[in-house]
């Protein structure tokens, strides 16, 4: 499941790479642009399958309850429990949140901050080398109703997500220098979950922008 402002476009290359492998992929669209929603479901069990659910930022609390509690492990890459960290960094992620959520009401406004928002997800790294997103595409009322409603859906934010499969496998990748998720959420996310087995990734920032993570996120879920 993608983040807020992605789109299933962001799974792409995971799909290029996984397939040849027999993984079979059903990837969640919130519809903030061109594509149309889309909840994921599985299909039906076999004896050798594994439920795996892989989430980048927000998206493991965009999918319900009922199929993230499905699953027999889980990836969360670049996410958190609670968005907003407590104390000083809680106010600064707030503040940002309102702000953004200020420019939604105006097409242009929308657009020229989801461009900038999208610039500190790439970064350090160059936005040219995200996927294609919402940015580029239509941002009517509609559209930025359903990124309205998920930016208070994360503000919102406080614990692991629900249904969140407690017996599963966890793996959680961080990007050392996220620009997005407060080190302090993280440090929550790794609390809630002490079983996890984390990754950091250095050098990239919240959109994973590295080849290595697709390659040591495989090693991990055959692992198992």
């Amino acid at each position: 499941m993608h983040g807020w402002a992605s789109d299933a476009r962001c799974w792409e290359a995971w799909r290029s790479a996984t397939e040849p492998r027999g993984w079979r992929w059903h990837t969640g669209e919130r519809g903030y642009g061109e594509l149309a929603p889309r909840v994921p479901g599985w299909p039906k069990r076999s004896a050798e399958t594994q439920r795996l659910v892989i989430g980048h930022s927000l998206g493991p609390h965009l999918l319900p309850a009922d199929v993230l509690g499905a699953a027999d492990a889980v990836v969360l890459l670049a996410s958190f429990a609670s968005f907003v960290p407590p104390g000083r960094a809680g106010r600064r992620a707030r503040a940002a949140l309102a702000g953004m959520e200020a420019c939604l009401g105006d097409e242009a406004r929308a657009r020229d901050m989801l461009t900038t928002f999208m610039q500190r997800v790439a970064e350090p790294q160059s936005p040219d080398l995200l996927p294609p997103g919402p940015v580029g595409g239509p941002l009517d009322e509609v559209n930025r109703g359903r990124l309205r409603e998920d930016l208070e859906r994360l503000g919102r934010c406080e614990g692991l997500p629900d249904g969140f499969p407690r017996r599963a496998r966890v793996l959680i990748v961080e990007a050392e220098e996220d620009r997005i998720v407060e080190p302090g959420a993280r440090m929550l996310l790794r609390e809630a979950l002490p079983e996890a087995e984390v990754i950091t990734l250095p050098g990239v920032g919240h959109a994973l922008l590295t080849g290595d993570v697709i390659g040591r996120v495989v090693e991990w879920v055959e692992a198992g």
